[in-house]
């Protein structure tokens, strides 16, 4: 078979006066070019699981192929896309069927919503797709797909394939994506990855990472490497260990992680050694009212609400910037939460910030939450679920209120000045050689 791995890309705020607002301030866009840019790991690692007697073909699709040719002699489609774009995914996969191609589509957003999905393929897959990608493709060869395929959330990424990066045009991308753990041990109301396709928090074998990352290596001279993981660098041994090897290869890398990390400093050495440039933190609110019950296990983030700003001037004084996340609009934020944000990102010195509003991505405990309270604006609007466009009703503000407050501090955040005074502040005291 003749084998589509199809990503739609891209990210489009339906917010109009922020989209606008953005073109004037690219620290606000920054971060979502970055992720719009970034392959689908996904589809490349079913590619990798893909038998050599298949000929395979990735491809990114986003608003300006919206009408392009198709590719002619394609037998099956296996296209994946962010909910934001669901709408774009299910008319590409309408044409793809119209020519006679079959279809499969999978991840977090056909997972929450499979029968929504199956309207618009021949086949979806509810939960990893490693699982059972293998039966599919045997379904496939003997014209009998099945509706729906469910993954039983076991798949051992000790049995994890090669992505197959060589399909890749490596100039198109400033970053590279590698898996080392999936899941999350937190349980956050709000998540929307990969804990929507697995409960069970697991580790990549340190052996198989670092092959990966040799191979990106063998593609791509001087690569920078983000980690796609939830959750990155819990396991302390583990990253030890990993991060020994890493410091051999000349790389560059990212990962999101939690500020639990400030606790170890000798590790913090060996992230900055091993080509550490920056972690993304989620502190979701600088307010501890706004963090009660934004964990569901343990409220682990409140919990740690009086570390915050220690975490980042540690992490910070290791040469490693830290990219602060922020939710707004969280139950317990009132309109005060954003001058809030603007005076912690100036007293703790970050070196960058991301804000965000609150999200009911179909399949998380918040949606369930927001739509029991009749809270959702739009019940199926899955083009806001862009983490920059408001789709319910906050608690303690108005809708337009959370609106106008995005706005007022992207524009305090991320103007020209602000944003270059915070990274002077970082070369200036923290970016300095180390003994």
């Amino acid at each position: 078979m003749r084998i589509a791995f199809v990503a739609v890309s891209g990210v489009r705020v339906e917010d109009r006066e922020l989209l606008e607002l953005g073109l004037t301030l690219p620290g606000f866009v920054e971060r979502s070019e970055v992720i719009a840019s970034l392959p689908s790991l996904g589809l490349l690692t079913l590619a990798g699981l893909t038998p050599t007697r298949h000929d395979r073909v990735y491809l990114e699709m986003d608003d300006s192929d919206a009408a392009a040719e198709l590719p002619a002699g394609i037998d099956l489609a296996a296209i994946s896309s962010f909910s934001a774009k669901i709408h774009q995914a299910y008319e590409l996969a309408d044409r793809f069927r119209a020519q006679g191609t079959s279809v499969v589509m999978g991840g977090p957003h056909v997972t929450a919503m499979p029968e929504e999905a199956a309207q618009h393929a021949d086949a979806v897959v509810v939960g990893e797709g490693e699982a059972v990608w293998r039966q599919v493709l045997d379904d496939a060869e003997s014209g009998r797909l099945q509706a729906i395929y469910h993954a039983n959330g076991t798949f051992d990424l000790a049995e994890a394939p090669m992505p197959a990066f060589e399909l890749l045009d490596i100039d198109r991308y400033n970053r590279l994506t590698v898996q080392a753990s999936r899941g999350c041990p937190h349980h956050c109301e709000f998540c929307a990855s990969s804990v929507l396709l697995t409960r069970k928090y697991k580790q990549k074998p340190v052996e198989r990472v670092l092959a990966e990352i040799d191979r990106v290596c063998e593609l791509w001279q001087r690569p920078f490497i983000e980690f796609a993981d939830d959750n990155a660098i819990l396991d302390r041994r583990y990253w030890r260990e990993l991060l020994t090897h890493l410091g051999q290869r000349r790389i560059r890398w990212f990962a999101e992680t939690d500020l639990s990390l400030h606790e170890d400093d000798d590790l913090l050495a060996l992230m900055r050694d091993s080509g550490c440039s920056e972690v993304l933190i989620g502190f979701e609110s600088p307010d501890r009212t706004g963090l009660d019950g934004v964990e569901l296990h343990s409220n682990w983030k409140a919990q740690r609400w009086p570390d915050y700003v220690k975490a980042v001037r540690n992490i910070q004084s290791h040469g490693i910037r830290v990219n602060g996340c922020f939710v707004l609009g969280l139950d317990g934020h009132t309109p005060e939460i954003f001058d809030a944000v603007y005076e912690f990102a100036q007293q703790t010195e970050l070196f960058d910030v991301q804000v965000t509003v609150l999200t009911p991505f179909p399949g998380t405990p918040l949606y369930a939450r927001l739509e029991r309270d009749g809270r959702l604006l739009e019940p199926t609007g899955w083009s806001t679920c862009t983490l920059f466009d408001v789709n319910y009703e906050p608690q303690l503000m108005s809708a337009e209120e959370l609106r106008r407050g995005l706005h007022d501090l992207a524009g305090r955040l991320y103007n020209e000045d602000e944003t270059r005074r915070r990274r002077d502040i970082f070369n200036r005291k923290y970016l300095r050689p180390h003994a």
